[in-house]
């Protein structure tokens, strides 16, 4: 199997990837710091390679903040593309195999039919542009590459929907959440897993693929199994898009098909409902 770094360390997915390398004991796997493996930094990566010589490369290093990439296009480009060049490039000159992570907002979401890989991407926002820019530099950089769209990612760990709601459940008696886009709920140790699968199979099927729990949700409905599963007595009130305007516009419907992954690798994926409950019971 090799060494696996792990980019982008102390975000949700990198402490993720922590947590199952520390419960299953798994050897030759490294979270070094930002400030050791910046992908912004060119040399920094070089003596990453140096030092860990990885057979695997994991990006989870991003900008994410949706709504300020807006007012911050070309810090989020720098991170998301640029960046993903310069670990591309270095993975291209170390023969090390990329697993990088990306985004169902690539999508437009003007159809109601779960996107697959080979579907158009349409990004309707400055966060999905620059994500489908880093795509478009792995696939042209390497053909040692596992891309993963995932979505709606939460945990334990940062900052995420889940934990938001929680605070906010426990600070009011009503909310009002958005319930006419939909998308999947995705565990981020669910994903943490699938991905260490992956290397694990040693698998060549190099290419594009689809990763997030199985269901579909509205904000709304996520709101609610959250508040029912935490026991958190709140009112919760299913809003539509126009009345919680946000500078950046987001896919109406992102649900994705994850047929690829899962006949590829021949894994079975967690209900959204089930993971919610194994996370909710965590961070109890």
């Amino acid at each position: 199997m090799g060494n696996i770094v792990i980019f982008g360390a102390s975000g949700q997915l990198g402490q993720c990837f922590k947590n199952l390398a520390e419960k299953e004991g798994i050897p030759s796997i490294y979270f070094p710091s930002e400030a050791e493996a910046n992908i912004l930094d060119a040399d920094a990566l070089k003596k990453v390679f140096e030092n860990y010589n990885p057979s695997y490369s994991i990006n989870c290093a991003a900008y994410t903040a949706v709504d300020k990439a807006e007012d911050e296009p070309e810090i989020a480009l720098k991170v998301n593309k640029t960046g993903v060049e310069n670990l591309a490039r270095a993975c291209a000159a170390n023969d090390s195999t990329l697993i990088h992570i990306s985004t169902d907002f690539v999508f437009k979401g003007d159809k109601s039919t779960p996107r697959k890989e080979d579907d158009p991407a349409e990004p309707i926002n400055v966060y999905g542009e620059t994500k489908f820019g880093g795509e478009q530099v792995v696939e042209a950089l390497l053909k040692k590459y596992f891309i993963v769209r995932t979505g709606w990612l939460y945990s334990e760990y940062g900052n995420n929907f889940v934990k938001t709601m929680l605070k906010l459940g426990a600070e009011r008696d009503e909310l009002k959440v958005i319930a006419d886009q939909a998308g999947t709920p995705t565990y981020a140790m669910d994903l943490a897993s699938c991905i260490l699968h992956i290397i694990e199979s040693e698998s060549n099927e190099y290419g594009l693929y689809h990763y997030s729990n199985e269901g579909i949700a509205s904000w709304y409905d996520f709101a609610k199994a959250i508040f029912e599963i935490s026991g958190t007595a709140v009112k919760v009130l299913p809003i539509k898009t126009e009345e919680y305007l946000t500078k950046a516009k987001r896919p109406a419907y992102s649900v994705m098909d994850k047929s690829k992954i899962k006949n590829s690798f021949k894994i079975e994926i967690p209900y959204w409902r089930e993971s919610l409950v194994t996370c909710i019971d965590k961070l109890k």
